[in-house]
């Protein structure tokens, strides 16, 4: 499984996403090809070996007749100043479709432009549809969006993980008149990520890269191991400062035959909380995207029994979960613990019983089966449906699954 991990450690603009997957060796040819349907005129694609603090990087940009592409240059976020062609977000989409992208780049494209125009519409109080601001339209952010997915894909990426992405400081003056880094659209767009200042005066991460960002990345934290095959590194313009204006990739696969991923622990000692109220709470967690949520009774200070409840989530969903917690609970605080999973791959399986179809999670190391188990949720509809014992149905399913995979009549 390929895997792209972004090392945002001062920061990213559009432009440098694409830069750096040019650098680790993605075929720029490729994306002039499909940005060419774009029907844009005068439009050029080139990328050039930079140094930002002496450190050597390549450069993306975007040139409509000679000029910069509507703003197109990296952080420095001039964009911010200009006057653009407006375009919606169904424009947006028409785009992507004239660009006959490969399938799971158009639909990363597409997913990526919507939390992008959703972000802007609740920035500025709006409708999704009545959004047209370059963030959404412009032909650089349209450019670097489509051109980071078409990357990807080149690598066969199947899943993209993220550093804590840092944002900068201070303010920038745009249309708006002056503004806090993070511009608006950027802070909604981090909502539920991992970000951190970063050390930087100015704007470190732009919206267009945030977009991309918090919408592919599935975690934001430390880089799992992973056995590496490429690295690359995307300039933008911002030349000296503290940190080298660059952005980091890591292309490769994950250093063991399963599969990790990160995750955050979050737990309280609770000793004035009802069973009631625990149940619910524990409810709550699960809808709202916990992996898991449990209680374990423990004997707390004065010899006071109490519960430890505990919550398992991804770093994108500790915020909702947290929130829970704190509000649901008697707790007047939580701990919290970033910890890594590793997990075996999985497919399902359905098998056909006296009882219908069943499914059979099926868990493989290297491509090696180590464990099969019946999905309880199907053998307990079937149970209810036929009358019989909920454990008859699973010895069924697991009987009918063994006597696939070896053949046995």
């Amino acid at each position: 499984m390929a895997l792209a991990y972004f090392d945002c450690f001062a920061g990213s603009g559009g432009d440098m996403i694409v830069a750096a997957l040019l650098d680790a060796g993605a075929d720029i040819g490729v994306i002039r090809e499909h940005i060419a349907r774009l029907n844009v005129e005068g439009l050029e694609l080139s990328a050039r070996c930079v140094r930002r603090n002496g450190l050597r990087g390549t450069h993306f940009s975007v040139e409509e007749h000679g000029r910069p592409a509507e703003g197109h240059g990296g952080q420095d976020e001039s964009a911010h100043q200009h006057h653009h062609r407006r375009r919606g977000l169904s424009d947006v989409l028409s785009l992507i479709g004239a660009a006959a992208l490969p399938d799971r780049a158009a639909e990363r494209a597409r997913a990526i432009f919507r939390r992008l125009a959703e972000a802007e519409a609740k920035v500025h109080g709006i409708g999704v549809e009545e959004v047209h601001f370059h963030e959404v339209g412009a032909v650089d952010s349209i450019v670097d969006i489509l051109g980071a997915c078409l990357a990807m894909e080149q690598f066969g990426i199947d899943r993209v993980l993220c550093s804590p992405i840092a944002l900068g400081g201070g303010t920038i003056t745009c249309a708006h008149g002056e503004l806090p880094v993070p511009a608006p659209a950027t802070a909604e767009l981090v909502v539920g990520a991992t970000a951190v200042t970063g050390g930087i005066d100015g704007e470190a991460t732009t919206p267009t890269a945030a977009a991309v960002l918090t919408t592919l990345a599935e975690s934001f934290g430390p880089m799992p191991a992973i056995r590496v095959t490429a690295v690359g590194w995307g300039a933008g313009t911002r030349e000296g400062g503290r940190l080298p204006n660059l952005l980091r990739v890591f292309i490769g696969e994950l250093d063991c035959a399963g599969s990790a991923d990160a995750a955050v622990e979050l737990s309280a000692n609770i000793d004035d909380c009802t069973g009631e109220v625990l149940g619910s709470t524990l409810d709550k967690l699960l809808l709202a995207g916990c992996m898991d949520a449990w209680a374990s009774p423990i004997i707390m200070k004065k010899s006071r029994p109490a519960w430890l409840v505990s919550a398992l989530c991804s770093p994108a969903d500790e915020a909702e979960a947290a929130r829970i917690l704190l509000s649901e609970t008697t707790t007047f605080g939580l701990r919290r613990r970033a910890c890594q999973r590793t997990k075996l791959e999985r497919r399902f399986e359905t098998v056909e019983t006296r009882y219908g179809p069943i499914r059979v999670k099926v868990g493989l190391l290297a491509g090696r089966e180590m464990t099969a188990s019946p999905e309880f949720e199907d053998c307990r509809r079937a149970a209810q449906t036929h009358h019989v014992p909920v454990r008859e149905v699973l010895a069924e399913a697991a009987t009918q699954y063994r006597r696939r995979e070896t053949g046995a009549p």
